[in-house]
């Protein structure tokens, strides 16, 4: 199975070669054979690739995430073709009734929740902890009283102070955790594209303007681990060790199906089951994580 993610940190030429990634760089040269790789990352825009490399990068379903001269996400590289039959997955992801999307995003929510809730019960936030856990309890089909707002703003403020606010855009914390997010929405793309559906269309976020509406739905339950991480981090500034130590979110590990696996493999796991409770409208099929997971193994830096 593919798992390491490979980080392009500086100028460099990118080209394929008998099923290796070749990377140029100055008066070096290193080859990364394509079967080891889960997600490539252009930390730099003073990159360049062949057109072939693209097709095998796509071939292999290897997500790749191109970002600024800030070094922060700014799109990803998205295959038309995830599997074999995805005009029948299509057809079938049109056709999820509202009835298993609210019943599905109902426990996405206290998924989500939960997690949140373990941050704080590992920081002590005693209080924070029981007004989610009451909050968990609350949700209705559909989370039509919105318990999932409810939990973030006494989440955030608990976490960061009540003067927090997500949409504060000068915020180093912010800043760090819509990095990992960015990160995180690539990965859960990935897999979505990888089962033969489109990330377009989603169960509970339907913004005409967003290609990744499935994407930020299924994506909830895995913010908490990202949240963990930025706590860990310096906020007076956001550093290149910080985004290296966001991106190495990937090669963690995790509890899944009572099994430890890599970050990348639990959230496969967790996409492909969420998306067969959808299309056979069996809410029992899902996987979630569990929140809590070990130390991750490093990832190169190129």
């Amino acid at each position: 199975m593919s798992w390491r993610v490979v980080v392009i940190s500086s100028t460099a030429k990118l080209d394929y070669k008998m099923e290796y990634l070749i990377v140029r760089q100055q008066n070096k040269i290193q080859r990364i054979h394509l079967s080891e790789i889960s997600t490539l990352i252009l930390a730099t825009p003073t990159i360049s690739m062949t057109a072939y490399l693209l097709h095998e990068l796509a071939e292999k379903k290897i997500d790749i995430i191109f970002c600024d001269h800030k070094h922060f996400p700014h799109g990803k590289y998205v295959a038309f073709n995830g599997c074999h039959n995805s005009s029948e997955q299509i057809r079938q992801q049109i056709k999820w009734t509202d009835s298993i999307k609210n019943q599905v995003w109902s426990k996405i929510v206290r998924s989500k929740i939960d997690g949140q809730r373990t941050i704080l019960q590992k920081r002590k936030l005693i209080e924070a902890h029981n007004k989610l856990s009451t909050y968990i309890i609350q949700v209705e089909d559909g989370d039509s009283t919105n318990r999932e707002g409810h939990a973030a703003k006494v989440y955030f403020n608990s976490l960061f102070g009540k003067e927090f606010s997500r949409d504060d855009k000068e915020s180093v914390i912010n800043a760090q955790l819509n990095y990992g997010y960015s990160i995180l929405l690539s990965t859960i793309c990935r897999e979505i594209v990888a089962n033969g559906h489109i990330t377009q269309v989603g169960i509970h976020h339907n913004n005409v303007f967003n290609h990744f509406n499935l994407a930020c739905d299924l994506m909830e339950p895995f913010r908490p681990f990202i949240d963990e991480l930025v706590l860990s981090l310096d906020h007076d500034e956001f550093t290149s060790d910080n985004k290296l130590e966001l991106i190495g979110f990937l090669n963690r590990k995790v509890i899944i199906s009572d099994s430890e696996q890599y970050m990348n493999r639990a959230i496969e796991m967790y996409v492909k089951s969420i998306l067969n409770a959808l299309s056979f409208q069996n809410p029992s099929l899902i996987r979630f994580p569990k929140y809590e997971f070990s130390i991750y193994e490093s990832h190169p830096i190129l």
